[in-house]
């Protein structure tokens, strides 16, 4: 788990970047859009970013909490699935949910993580 906490900080500080002002080539790069108030980006950048921090501290901590985990997990696979819906109604290029990719992955990840510790758990009695 720690590996992952520290994979998907890296993943959301460097993919926040993509929401700042004038950073129109890396929303391009992932297929994201580029309309609409800057606000709304700015704000989505910037959850982006906490997170990514959030992970970081889980990962150099090495004691993940579940709740977090839960939330975090369901949060990126969300995510992938609002790419993918959007990308089926042909609102987005395929390449924004390529994009989506890792938060795909480790959304999963977590939720092997949680199923499997939730089953150590019940086994031992804990």
């Amino acid at each position: 788990m720690r590996v992952a906490m520290l994979g998907t900080a890296v993943m959301n500080v460097l993919g926040s970047l993509a929401f700042l002002p004038g950073a129109e080539w890396l929303r391009d790069l992932g297929g994201l859009p580029n309309d609409g108030h800057p606000l709304y980006r700015a704000a989505l950048g910037t959850f982006i970013f906490i997170l990514g921090i959030a992970y970081l501290w889980i990962g150099l901590r090495g004691v993940a909490d579940r709740v977090f985990v839960s939330v975090t997990g369901a949060g990126k696979l969300a995510f992938f699935g609002l790419l993918g819906g959007y990308w089926a109604a042909g609102m987005l290029p395929a390449k924004a949910l390529m994009a989506g990719a890792g938060d795909f992955i480790f959304g999963t990840l977590f939720v092997i993580w949680l199923y499997t510790t939730r089953r150590s758990s019940t086994e031992t009695g804990q």
